[in-house]
């Protein structure tokens, strides 16, 4: 028992680094990203951009690191840019969505509330990574989102679950692994490509009606495996593989949503469709 245990302790950090997205030194919980222009909740949207955009960090990201290049980016271009902390768990600072994924999609919906009355507007558009990109898709269908939102661009989200290269299916080899995620990082479990979570969220099919959805995926993903599981079925989708934007971008699970400005800029043109500029390895 003691050497099946070992192998089950031994297993669950790389599950846990597997499925997660930050890699960058954690910044203070109560960071004053105000003075860099987003979480400002005087800011009021302009005829240009009327929506305020709310960003959703991955496993184990948070409010502030996952967003040190996609928020001023955003910012500079003259969006109301707001971003949220979820899936937090007891005595664990800074590496939050480890909770329950519905739990997460409620966290959202008091969140976008509170983004729609400050800013006096009616919806908003939502940019995900990873989990940030899937679990918004569960608090549109199942937590009174639906109506709320007009944009969600989802950058490598695992719409569809993930097998991790195959290595989920080694839990089955460590008796006791998956009750022991399932009750301790709960959101690693409802990421697993088949958790019930997922099937209840793709049962039916990938959208809701009067959404405009985006994936923005990268062939070079190690987390979302296959990557084109990324990818939504539905009216209204549109399904980019970074690759097809520059063959010479070899950003892959982290960077795409971090640092990649090929992505930024795709993600720029899918919240303004209308003054789209084709992205390409120059654009900035």
């Amino acid at each position: 028992m003691k050497l099946r245990w070992s192998r089950t302790l031994t297993l669950l950090p790389a599950l846990a680094l597997a499925l997660g997205v930050a890699t960058t030194a954690p910044a203070a919980a109560d960071a004053p990203t105000v003075r860099s222009g987003w979480n400002n909740y005087s800011c009021k949207p302009s005829a240009d951009h009327p929506r305020p955009v709310v960003l959703v960090h991955g496993t184990l990201g948070n409010s502030v690191d996952n967003w040190l290049g996609l928020a001023p980016y955003l910012v500079a271009r003259g969006y109301c840019v707001f971003s949220l902390d979820y899936g937090q768990l007891p005595g664990v600072p800074f590496f939050h969505g480890l909770g329950p994924v519905d739990a997460s999609a409620q966290q959202l919906a008091t969140y976008v509330d509170r983004v729609l009355a400050a800013t006096g507007t009616s919806k908003v558009d939502l940019v995900g990574h990873s989990q940030g990109g899937m679990m918004p898709r569960v608090y549109m269908k199942f937590h009174g989102g639906a109506g709320k939102v007009n944009a969600l661009v989802g950058l490598a989200p695992d719409n569809h679950g993930t097998d991790l290269n195959g290595l989920t299916r080694l839990l089955a080899y460590f008796p006791g692994a998956k009750q022991y995620l399932d009750k301790l990082t709960p959101g690693l479990s409802d990421q697993i490509a088949g958790s019930e979570v997922l099937n209840r969220l793709n049962e039916g099919g990938d959208t809701v009606p009067g959404v405009h959805y985006t994936v923005i995926a990268t062939k070079y993903d190690e987390v979302v495996t296959p990557y084109r599981t990324a990818f939504l079925d539905g009216p209204d989708v549109r399904n980019v593989v970074l690759q097809d934007l520059c063959s010479a971008d070899y950003s892959e699970h982290v960077a795409i949503g971090i640092l990649d400005r090929v992505a930024f800029h795709e993600t720029a043109n899918a919240l303004d469709p209308a003054h789209a500029t084709p992205t390409t390895c120059a654009s900035r």
